[in-house]
């Protein structure tokens, strides 16, 4: 068997400094297989991870777009409530004037008499009038146009129903009472004279 001097003079054979050296490569690969199965382990952690926090972000910006979308819905609704309430309140501000328009319309379709139609007892009731319907109408006011239109059950009241041949059925003749809307919602229906076909007694 070889001998050989190691370091310390000592002698030993070149198998047994084989053994050795082949022992401690072996050492050496079984602790980097170690390393690399735990890191593997680490890496796999960390994508699970990596993925519960994907998930829980996700899960989290749907809550967060659901809320965003709720609290515009709500705040839509509240600004439409308060814009109704306004409506409401001008509506029921304006209602007990309109006995007051009506009185002013009459006075001005009445047949001025000894005055004439030139006095200026009858333009001054005019312009009043006039400037009554437009301060009305500029806050939402709309006068209900019926006289010569078909007689519509949503808008107008029928007071009465006239045979009348050159008229079209349900055709409104007249307007006892003007109607009204404010902003686009009914306020005071119309009381009309509708016209009806005549029958053969008449």
């Amino acid at each position: 068997m070889a001998k050989k001097d190691n370091e310390n003079g000592t002698v030993e054979s070149l198998d047994e400094r084989e053994n050795l050296q082949a022992g401690e490569a072996a050492a050496e690969e079984l602790t980097d297989t170690a390393d690399v199965d735990g890191i593997g382990a680490q890496l796999q952690s960390i994508a699970m991870e990596r993925d519960r926090l994907l998930a829980a972000n996700e899960e989290l910006q749907g809550l967060l777009l659901r809320r965003q979308a709720e609290f515009e819905n709500f705040r839509r609704r509240v600004d439409k409530e308060r814009a109704d309430f306004a409506d409401y309140a001008g509506m029921e501000a304006i209602r007990p004037l309109l006995p007051i328009l009506d009185d002013f319309e009459r006075a001005v379709n009445a047949a001025p008499g000894e005055l004439g139609p030139e006095s200026e007892y009858v333009k001054g009731v005019e312009m009043i009038y006039q400037r009554l319907v437009d301060a009305l109408g500029k806050i939402g006011l709309e006068p209900i146009d019926s006289a010569g239109k078909p007689f519509d059950p949503n808008f107008h009241h029928a007071v009465e129903r006239v045979p009348d041949a050159d008229a079209d059925e349900d055709t409104v003749l007249e307007e006892w009472q003007k109607g009204y809307n404010f902003k686009g919602k009914l306020l005071r229906e119309a009381m009309v004279r509708v016209a009806v076909k005549p029958s053969a007694d008449d």
